[in-house]
């Protein structure tokens, strides 16, 4: 009689393995395929080291087969019988101990380091000064005096050399010549012709020339206008009694007309500074200044310096007309990169630092933004370093307290000043803001801002009513501005009469002029009577009117 097998499921539990050899390679769960996909390095070091007991498994003569964790004896835990716990990312790179982030981090921290120390490396060595020193804020003051004059003059390199290479030509050929500069105040014109009046003087030595004369004048310390040609005129003759019928002018004049009886005349250098000075009513005297240089036995070579650009085309029309426009050089402003160039120049010359290189940084750029007058970053620089003696004035006053209170706050303040004390060693970004607010700041602009805000916005609708060409209007039209900028924002306007009232107050405090007398007020004329750069400043602050003003 046939007997029945035992059932499916018992047949299983007692028969099959938990091991992956009974089913082909090709048909192996993915399962399998995964942990092995994601324990890749370690399983292949798992083979390495368990080929031998791979071969012996086999037994026969059947093709190896690839020994999974799950065919090994159950006592002998593979080492990759845990499985991996793979951590984040961040925890993963931090746990990594040749992981390269600490380089990268390295490389670019030491390459932020020596791009920001790139400009003062010079001044990095020097160690901090002690501003309670009375010497050494002495020294440093002088190096920032615009009276100081440093050895050379940087930045200026081309124009000085532009001017030179004109005064040689006119030494070398024995001609008369002139030449005006111009440019902003504090660029450097009158230190950079003072550099090339001795460049000049030594050339002509070692070059074999005679040494030109050389007469250079301030127009401004003239009591006359006229006076510049006794001056000129005491330098190319020796002095002596003349008619009195005869002037200066028309002696140089014959001068220059007549041959001269000895062989060479020495050339004569005239600079005349602050050149506007001679400015007259019928232009007289700078025209006829000009002409010397035209006759044809003139040795005079004038170098004119003023800050207009304009200044030949506008007041010697004439000396074009007769081809004779002198030279035009100018000297532009100075920007970012120059002043701070010039500041650790100056600087160089003390053996400590004084500045942080920020607040010297600061101090360049409002002052380029500004004008570029290197006399105005200088005498802010100044003004830093007395703000910082101030401070430290004002913190030993405070701490000069009784000897029992002294004794009390000892052990609590002891670490206090090696806290403070880097703060108050070198002039930082503290102390340069407070001195460029100082110098910059308008009273205007603090008289706005604490003004109510309805006068506020009758101001701001005076500066976009006369943004209009307008020079005056009537309070009726700027009553009419004023409604229109309230409503568009909708905050209630204030009646005719009280809004009369506000424009006197306005009047009163020098913001706003009221004219005519006229008994209506709504006819009265009105204009601003402050700049109006100043009040678009004072008010920028605030979106409102930052909104309104454009």
């Amino acid at each position: 009689m046939f007997k029945p097998s035992a059932p499916a499921h018992n047949f299983h539990c007692r028969e099959f393995k938990p091991s992956f050899s009974h089913f082909p390679s090709n048909t192996m769960p993915a399962i399998a395929k995964r942990s092995l996909e994601l324990n890749d390095d370690k399983v292949m070091a798992v083979k390495s080291e368990n080929a031998p007991e791979a071969v012996g498994s086999a037994g026969n003569s059947t093709p190896q087969r690839r020994k999974l964790r799950s065919s090994s004896s159950p006592m002998k835990l593979s080492p990759i019988s845990k499985p991996m716990k793979l951590g984040s990312p961040r925890r993963r790179l931090s746990a990594c101990a040749n992981s390269s982030a600490d380089g990268i981090e390295k490389y670019f921290s030491q390459k932020k380091v020596q791009t920001f120390c790139k400009s003062v490396e010079k001044s990095v060595d020097k160690p901090k000064w002690d501003p309670k020193d009375v010497k050494q804020i002495s020294e440093a003051k002088e190096a920032l005096h615009v009276s100081t004059v440093p050895s050379t003059v940087s930045c200026r390199e081309d124009e000085q050399k532009r001017v030179l290479e004109f005064c040689k030509a006119c030494v070398e050929q024995e001609k008369a010549g002139s030449l005006y500069i111009c440019g902003c105040p504090g660029t450097g014109k009158s230190l950079s012709i003072e550099k090339v009046k001795q460049a000049l003087v030594d050339w002509a030595g070692e070059a074999g020339f005679q040494e030109p004369d050389v007469l250079a004048l301030n127009c401004s310390s003239l009591t006359k206008t006229s006076d510049i040609f006794s001056k000129i005129l005491g330098k190319d003759q020796p002095p002596k009694k003349v008619k009195s019928t005869t002037s200066a002018l028309q002696l140089l004049q014959n001068l220059y007309s007549q041959k001269p009886q000895t062989s060479r005349r020495k050339m004569t250098l005239i600079i005349a500074d602050e050149l506007d000075f001679l400015i007259t009513k019928d232009r007289a005297v700078l025209h006829d200044l000009f002409m010397l240089t035209t006759y044809p036995f003139s040795r005079c070579i004038l170098i004119g310096v003023a800050n207009a650009i304009d200044l030949a085309d506008r007041f010697l029309p004439r000396l074009q007309s007769l081809n004779c426009k002198p030279m035009v050089i100018t000297f532009r402003a100075y920007n970012v990169e120059q002043i701070i160039r010039i500041l650790q120049e100056r600087l160089m010359t003390l053996p400590h630092t004084v500045f942080q290189p920020q607040a010297l940084e600061l101090c360049a750029r409002k002052v380029a933004a500004a004008s570029g007058d290197m006399r105005k970053a200088l005498c802010i620089c100044r003004s830093a370093i007395e703000i910082l003696e101030a401070e430290l004035k004002e913190s030993n006053d405070n701490l000069n307290s009784s000897p029992v209170v002294d004794a009390f706050f000892e052990q609590q303040m002891a670490p206090a000043p090696v806290v403070k004390k880097p703060e108050i060693d070198i002039v930082k970004i503290g102390h340069m803001a407070a001195a460029l607010s100082k110098t910059y700041k308008s009273p205007v602009v603090d008289t706005v801002q604490c003004l109510p805000q309805h006068q506020q916005i009758i101001l701001c609708s005076a500066v976009k009513l006369f943004r209009r060409k307008k020079k005056d209007s009537t309070v009726t039209e700027l009553n009419k501005s004023y409604v229109d900028i309230c409503k568009s924002t909708l905050i209630p306007p204030v009646g005719v009469f009280e809004f009369s009232s506000m424009c006197r107050v306005l009047s009163d405090q020098g913001l706003l002029k009221l004219g005519g007398q006229c008994r209506d007020e709504k006819s009265k004329r009105v204009t601003l009577n402050v700049d109006e750069a100043d009040i678009t400043f004072a008010l920028q602050g605030i979106r409102f009117f930052r909104n309104c003003l454009q």
